[in-house]
């Protein structure tokens, strides 16, 4: 079962908690027992799992990824958003949930987050929902 999100972002820099929203969608599927591939298609964005309780977290990572890998710095890229590409390809675009019970499985603290490199812009999340037996 496939399914969306849009989600707009608010800077050029952002990570927004999309747990809720996927949880949603899970539950909606109706799916007891099984995965749910989320998946971001797009070059300067990506998903990530992560602490959530404390929003200095999500700070602190996104002022490492900046400091590491600064907006200007020599790239070759026409559109001047190679750190932007870079970031993405740190996050990754994609990440496996599992689901038992119609739940998602998470840990306590863990939430899951779209992370904006190149924003403000709305955004899509694909889910692929899937039964294990």
């Amino acid at each position: 079962m496939l399914e969306t999100i849009e989600i707009r972002t608010p800077a050029r820099s952002a990570m927004v908690d999309v747990t809720d929203r996927i949880a949603r969608k899970v539950v909606e599927s109706g799916i007891k027992s099984g995965f749910c591939l989320v998946h971001v298609p797009h070059t300067t964005a990506g998903i990530l799992v992560n602490e959530g309780a404390d929003p200095a977290v999500m700070e602190d990572i996104l002022d490492f990824l900046d400091r590491t890998v600064p907006w200007r710095a020599g790239y070759k890229h026409s559109e001047g958003n190679s750190a932007a590409h870079i970031k993405a390809t740190l996050t990754g675009a994609r990440t496996f949930l599992m689901i038992d019970h119609g739940q998602l499985i998470l840990g306590t603290w863990e939430r899951v987050f779209f992370c904006e490199f190149d924003g403000p812009r709305t955004r899509r999340i694909y889910l692929q929902i899937f039964a294990t037996s």
